[in-house]
């Protein structure tokens, strides 16, 4: 698709009561007005392909042209994915039970595919002995949503569970994942996962930026679900800044436990590390993958890879004190 194809399909879709929201919502953030704010997402859209979400998460508002080129925005991630990742085989990544099928040495927790399990099945995978509690998800969902998780209070009745669940459209029930104590300090309701993304480039391959996410109450750790996410120094493993959300709240303390973000040392970052530069070579088809990262007690294990990976994610303006953003690292691996 040529670039004035892709600007007119996004001017089609454009949703534009919501562009206006965020003008208004960053008119009484910043005192800008309104009129200003929204031309200047135009240009953005224009210029470097972001879209409204784009420019309030970068508060592009803020930057001159040389900063706002060194963001990875929407579109400019629409393409890598497009150049890197061939759509035949994502099928690997976005089907959970194919994505625990390939790795299974680095899943390492039990599981059963709802959509083809007889209700006799899922009484016996939940009534196995000592199993805890279990999340079941949606087959191909993203961004958390549809999980629900269900503890063995629950399991008296396997037969009406079974339903609940099929109703819900579950499709994958997996053992809930125990996290590495030092990373439910953090916030023990969810598994803070730390997101690695990897890139077979042009260049060079390895891992091109590393974040944890971290929950907020919720048993997700997503930020579309509430979370925050901060960056992981890719060589030490240690939280190297705030935590930050997607409406530009900042946290050096976490607010619900106290404790704080930067300094945090991940365990077993080695072995994190070396799992995810092993997987990458697996469906080599998929150059470009996210994969996050649970760490238990014993080591690393993965939840999922996403073969068409949330670009807000590393784009947070609290990382980013200085304006510039993480388009270079990628200018590292590929040639943009």
């Amino acid at each position: 698709m040529s670039r004035l194809s892709y600007m007119i399909k996004r001017a089609m879709k454009m949703d534009y009561r919501a562009m206006l929201k965020t003008a208004n919502m960053l008119h009484g953030k910043t005192g800008k007005s309104r009129i200003w704010l929204l031309q200047d997402m135009v240009k953005c859209a224009a210029k470097y392909n972001a879209g409204y979400i784009d420019y309030k998460i970068a508060e592009m508002y803020r930057l001159n042209d040389a900063q706002r080129r060194t963001q990875i925005t929407r579109g400019i991630s629409n393409s890598i994915v497009a150049r890197m990742n061939d759509k035949k085989f994502w099928h690997f990544f976005d089907n959970k039970t194919e994505f625990n099928e390939l790795f299974a040495d680095q899943v390492k927790r039990g599981w059963i595919n709802l959509t083809t399990a007889t209700p006799e099945e899922f009484a016996a995978f939940i009534g196995a002995e000592g199993r805890g509690d279990i999340i079941c998800k949606p087959i191909d969902g993203s961004s958390g949503q549809g999980i629900l998780k269900c503890t063995p209070d629950e399991y008296a009745d396997p037969k009406a569970l079974y339903e609940r669940l099929k109703a819900a459209g579950i499709g994958i029930v997996e053992d809930k994942v125990i996290q590495h104590e030092a990373l439910s300090a953090l916030c023990p309701t969810s598994v803070n996962t730390i997101r690695v993304a990897t890139l077979l480039g042009d260049k060079k391959e390895g891992i091109v930026y590393a974040y944890i996410r971290i929950g907020n109450g919720k048993v997700m750790d997503n930020v579309d679900c509430g979370g925050m996410a901060a960056p992981v120094d890719i060589e030490t493993g240690v939280i190297k800044a705030v935590g930050a959300n997607k409406a530009g709240e900042a946290y050096e303390i976490h607010p619900m436990t106290g404790k704080k973000i930067p300094g945090t040392q991940i365990p077993y970052w080695e072995e994190a590390k070396a799992m995810c530069l092993a997987a990458m070579k697996v469906v080599p088809q998929v150059r470009f993958v996210a994969w996050d990262v649970a760490i238990t007690p014993e080591g690393p294990v993965f939840i999922e890879g996403n073969s068409f990976p949330s670009h807000a994610i590393p784009q947070f303006a609290a990382h980013f004190p200085d304006g510039i953003g993480i388009l270079p690292r990628f200018e590292e691996f590929i040639n943009l």
